[in-house]
């Protein structure tokens, strides 16, 4: 009997609990899973942490999605980064399209937070920084991928603009596409540490344009990165 989750669990547990009722009740390839509905009823977690969850298990080959029909344990015998391709190339416009908002946001976030953050955002960044330089060699992909939307959550914050704040909170809860596709990519976690780290240093020396654009060059590369994982 799986035991709901408390919430404090939720950003690492959702995914591996849908693993192990895939195995401990026999699925096999092809069959359908349970509906979005079912599993909140039964995890008791929100619909977000389940389609969060549940995008994660389609981008590393658990189980596949077909809209209007709901959720099926994959046929393709693909795992680890091969399966993380074919989602990628399934996902190819949502993805592009999350970036193309994402080139429009982040930059003029960091801008901001830059000018306006108070003492304590910046405080906040810095620590989240440290946390995911320290963590990116042994925590799991999906805690990195909740430490990178909460950094960049904590930028919006620091604009200390609310209609930005609430946005980036929209992007990191519902349209998480680009978080799952680019940390997935092998070297990325390692590379987005260092340029994680050029965007805090020009908030944190107050330099608004500086970034900016070190935020769009952590943005760019994260793009030509997953478009190289799409051609390939």
């Amino acid at each position: 009997m799986i035991e709901p989750l408390k919430v404090e669990r939720l950003s690492e547990r959702v995914s591996e609990v849908l693993k192990n009722l895939i195995q401990e009740e026999g699925f096999k390839p092809g069959d359908k899973f349970y509906s979005e509905h079912q599993l909140i009823e039964r995890l008791k977690v929100s619909r977000s942490s389940i389609r969060e969850a549940i995008r994660i298990l389609e981008a590393t080959g658990w189980v596949t999605v077909q809209h209007g029909k709901g959720i099926f344990i994959a046929r393709q015998p693909l795992h680890g980064f091969e399966a993380f391709k074919e989602w990628l190339k399934n996902n190819r416009q949502d993805i592009l399209e999350h970036f193309e908002v994402r080139l429009l946001i982040d930059p003029k976030a960091a801008f901001y937070a830059a000018l306006r953050g108070t003492e304590q955002d910046l405080s906040v960044l810095k620590n989240l920084c440290e946390e995911y330089c320290a963590k990116a060699s042994t925590a799991t992909v999906e805690q990195m991928i909740k430490l990178d939307e909460q950094f960049h959550a904590a930028i919006a914050k620091a604009t200390r603009n609310r209609t930005l704040s609430v946005l980036m909170k929209t992007m990191t809860t519902v349209l998480f596409e680009g978080w799952i596709s680019s940390l997935h990519i092998p070297g990325r976690i390692q590379h987005t540490v260092e340029e994680h780290r050029r965007v805090l240093e020009a908030i944190l020396q107050r330099n608004p344009g500086g970034a900016e654009q070190a935020m769009r060059e952590h943005l760019t590369k994260a793009l030509q990165d997953i478009k190289a994982s799409m051609e390939g």
